[in-house]
This record gives structure tokens, sequence and C-alpha cells, in this order.
């Protein structure tokens, strides 16, 4: 069956969506996060479009972004080919980081450009990661309070009141309503708890308890970790904890 079209933009502005493939963690540590949001900000002066919010989101990443001379699939394989290339040369491993193409939806109007960004923005409460939004660190929301590094920050501020001061005010009032907007995302699995991630691994590897693991072959062991990854969605962080495989080992399998 084809690909349905991509939804274009008449304004330019887009809500974009990135996953993991397989839902692998695309940012295992802060250089990760650090490294991603270089990579925009490199290709935001090459190919000149505007960046309004971002939230790196573990397995998953959200941009809000106007393209201007470039179209947008060639400004997201400019920053997913330059992020996977460093990606894949930091943890030695090939292939794929991105699964399949990313999603895309058009942000006509203003009203729906500030749920948007409020919704980008209020991931990491919904995810139970943090209880208020300016506490995340790996998204915009501090760009537009503190200091702006590479958001556009008026475009949304002057939407709110023309004194910046007061602008702010309301934007940090309207971030932090509680809501129920649906805009582009995931259907995640629920968040596991260790406690479930240690029975899960100890029925799937048939062993009696976790540290067992290193007792098992490598061929063996690995088969279980590609299957703890892929088809009950472990996080690596999460079975390097557990069974105290090194990360590197458990990355590659």
């Amino acid at each position: 069956m084809p690909r349905k079209a991509r939804e274009k933009s008449e304004s330019g502005i887009y809500h974009i969506m990135m996953r993991g493939i397989n839902r692998q963690t695309i940012f295992e540590d802060e250089e990760d996060c650090v490294k991603f949001i270089h990579t925009i900000q490199r290709y935001k002066e090459k190919s000149e479009y505007e960046i309004y919010a971002y939230c790196l989101m573990g397995n998953h990443v959200h941009l809000l972004l106007k393209i201007d001379k470039e179209p947008l699939e060639q400004v997201m394989c400019r920053i997913c080919g330059s992020y996977v290339y460093w990606y894949n040369c930091k943890y030695q491993r090939v292939g794929n980081l991105f699964q399949d193409r990313f999603k895309s939806e058009p942000v006509e109007d203003d009203t729906y450009f500030l749920i948007v960004q409020r919704y980008i923005h209020q991931n990491p409460i919904k995810a139970g990661l943090v209880k208020s939004i300016d506490q995340y660190k790996w998204s915009s929301f501090n760009e537009y309070v503190n200091k702006t590094k590479i958001v556009n920050v008026d475009f949304a501020l002057e939407l709110f009141n023309s004194d910046k001061e007061q602008a702010t005010k309301s934007f940090i009032q309207y971030n932090s309503k509680v809501n129920y907007n649906e805009c582009l995302d995931i259907e995640e699995k629920h968040r596991i708890m260790d406690e479930e991630a240690r029975n899960i691994i100890k029925t799937v590897c048939k062993v009696k308890d976790t540290p067992h693991l290193h007792k098992l072959d490598r061929l063996t062991r690995n088969t279980y970790l590609k299957e703890l990854k892929e088809e009950y969605s472990l996080s690596i962080r999460q079975i390097e904890r557990i069974t105290g495989i090194n990360r590197g080992i458990v990355l590659k399998a």
C-alpha cells in the first residue's frame, strides 16, 4: 500500500515527531541531548528555518519549526542524517536509528500554534518525568523565560502581549494550565517499573535471578537482550541497571 502523502502547510509551520526504531532510546545521556540540540542549531543557520519549540524525550523528539528556503523533507534529512551518523559512531552501531519516516502535521493558525507548543513543553509532565515544566532540562520552555539560545521566542510571545515582560508572564501561565488537547504524538506503552522489568527478564531469559544472565553464552544472551528491547520495550539503561550487563553490550545486542 502506498504511503499517504504528507500534508503540506500553507504557513510553512510544522509540528514534527520522530521516534527511535523499535522504541529504541535515542538520547542515552546528556551528551546525546546536547549533540542533537547543536545539530538543529547548526542546520537552522544552513537551511534558514525557524525553531519555535523542541522537547527531547528519551526515545522520541518533538519539534515545532517553520521552513523557508528548503523543503521539510530536506531539512529533516539533514538533521536526522547528521545525528544518526554521530550516534552510530559513538555507540559503535550501524543502521537506522529513527523509525520509518518522521511524522508531521501542519500548523496553520495562531490558536493551534500555541496549543502545539504547550503540548510539546508539557510532554515531560505527562510522562511523569517532572512535576513542573521548568524542571525539565531538555525542552525549549526555559528559553522563553530565561536565556534564548536557538528558539525564536518573539513569535509566540507577541501573540500574548506586545510588552515582553507581560507576554512572558502570560506565556508561563498558559503553559502551566491543565488541558486535554491532543496533538501529533506516538502511542506509548505504559512505563515499565523496575520490579515488573525484573520479572520480565527472569521469565524471558529463563533465569532464577537477573545477574544469572552473565552466565549465559554470548549468542543466547544477546538474543534475549534484543528481545527485551524490541518485544518488551525495556530501555537500555533499565536493562543495564537491573542485570549489571555493560551498556555497550546491551546497545549492540
